[in-house]
């Protein structure tokens, strides 16, 4: 049975568990033997323990004898993203100016899956400071897309994306800022969902645009998304974006069956969608015609400015969040300098990679003064005509319908020297972060070349059940959460 476990959902682990048929403890071994194999083609991890995660397998097993589990994801592992805080374990962002930097706290996330028992499996691979769409802005290494190893995994959350699908690990923890969870999602072939701003903490997570930023889960199966937004949703008085609303039962409003209304904006199926993405997306959409929802054709007006209006704003905050990393304190340090000022300029300068000083520039200048007003300010306002639009729409219907990424997984090292071709990449998934809304990834299907495609439901504010609901119904008519590369 080992070598099956890896590719089970954490929900199907669970019960596995509650029956006595399987312990952690060899549900992690098989994870570790996983791992072991194919780490160094996939490149999903910054770090792992193995040792440290049989001995929480072990307490968990313990738990369960003496019955006192803690719920269902007790002794399941969970891959977290290298962005949050876990402590006494390295916290670099996949950052060389974080390097050594050993975190002494917990996020609030990370503490919130100790408590119900999950066993914390790993650092993931990311896009330097989650600057990216593709996960190969790392400073340690590459990550590959287990669907075709020549592939990215998409980013910023590209090591999460790339873990679960290939098995080694049921579930993970992404974050979002435009798309970082949902378009890793969309090209591995799992479910990624970004939930509401402030329905999850941020506290313990390195900030890189304060205003947009969301952790989320990224998971093989829908209810798995929802088992795992269960535990991490709340309110935190550490974080005081933290929205202090109650939690519902995620899990039970799978039970949802509709019909819905679902509102399909033409600017999202234009020009720069591929024929192929366009055509499983249309299939998703013509599936939940034939059950009876109605289709809505809707537009999204200001839908076109999103992403100049998400590189205007993102770098300026991550140009503010950023300052602190100076040299002086607990990041790397340049010592081959003349005075305090050349210290601080030349660590940041061998600290920081490429695509994170490219945003920090930016950002100092939009915020900078005599361009104050004319770009941020600006961008600001527009960012609300954004939500207004949404809101407009949620009159009519109860989610919206798009594709997720305009293709699916494209070549390393395909973009990289064009910034502007990978920024488009977020294209779909900008608005919902500039608006604050919930918005999930859902697989739909393999490309010609046997590369995953998704499609994304944006929702309501605080409707993560409904659109969990939606997707469940979908996924559940054609099980895409049995796909796995054959890696």
């Amino acid at each position: 049975m080992r070598c099956e476990l890896f590719f089970k959902t954490a929900s199907e682990l669970s019960s596995l568990l509650d029956s006595g048929e399987l312990r952690s403890v060899e549900l992690m071994q098989s994870i570790i033997d996983r791992t072991q194999a194919i780490e160094s083609r996939v490149g999903a991890f910054i770090d792992f323990d193995a040792d440290e995660a049989l001995r929480e397998a072990s307490e968990s097993d313990k738990r369960r004898e003496s019955g006192e589990a803690r719920g269902p994801l007790d002794g399941i592992p969970v891959g977290i993203k290298n962005i949050l805080a876990i402590r006494g374990r390295k916290l670099t962002c996949a950052s060389k100016i974080l390097e050594d930097f050993v975190s002494p706290y917990d996020a609030t996330t990370v503490t919130k899956l100790r408590e119900a028992g999950a066993i914390l499996w790993g650092s993931l691979n990311m896009d330097e400071f989650a600057m990216g769409s593709s996960t190969e802005h790392s400073a340690f290494k590459q990550t590959a897309n287990p669907w075709n190893l020549d592939c990215t995994p998409g980013g910023s959350s590209g090591g999460s994306g790339a873990a679960v699908a290939s098995g080694q690990a049921p579930v993970a923890l992404g974050t979002d800022t435009g798309g970082s969870i949902r378009q890793p999602a969309s090209l591995c072939g799992i479910v990624g969902l970004k939930p509401t701003y402030g329905r999850v903490s941020r506290y313990g997570l390195a900030a890189f645009a304060s205003s947009l930023d969301q952790i989320g889960p990224m998971a093989r199966s829908v209810e798995d998304a929802a088992l795992l937004l269960q535990v991490i949703a709340g309110h935190d008085h550490y974080d005081s974006t933290s929205l202090d609303k109650p939690v519902p039962n995620y899990r039970d409003a799978l039970k949802a069956k509709g019909p819905w209304k679902l509102g399909v904006p033409k600017e999202y199926f234009g020009e720069g969608l591929s024929d192929e993405v366009r055509a499983k997306v249309e299939q998703a959409i013509a599936y939940y015609k034939s059950e009876g929802c109605e289709i809505v054709d809707i537009s999204l007006p200001h839908a076109d400015l999103a992403v100049p209006v998400y590189y205007i704003i993102a770098p300026a905050e991550a140009s503010s969040n950023l300052a602190r990393y100076d040299g002086v304190r607990y990041t790397k340090r340049s010592f081959k300098t003349r005075d305090a000022i050349d210290m601080f300029f030349k660590s940041r300068e061998e600290g920081f990679g490429q695509e994170v000083k490219r945003r920090i520039i930016l950002g100092t200048h939009v915020l900078s003064s005599g361009y104050y007003d004319a770009y941020y300010l600006r961008a600001q306002k527009v960012r609300s005509l954004i939500r207004h639009d949404f809101m407009q729409a949620f009159n009519e219907v109860d989610a919206v319908i798009t594709p997720t990424a305009p293709t699916p997984a494209f070549k390393r090292g395909e973009k990289t020297d064009d910034p502007l071709l990978m920024y488009l990449n977020d294209i779909y998934t900008i608005s919902a972060n500039l608006a604050g809304l919930p918005a999930i990834s859902v697989p739909c299907g393999l490309s010609s070349d046997n590369l995953p495609i998704g499609f994304q439901l944006m929702g309501k504010p605080l409707e993560e059940g409904s659109l969990l609901a939606i997707a469940h119904h979908f996924e559940q008519a054609h099980d895409f959460k049995s796909m796995h590369p054959s890696l």
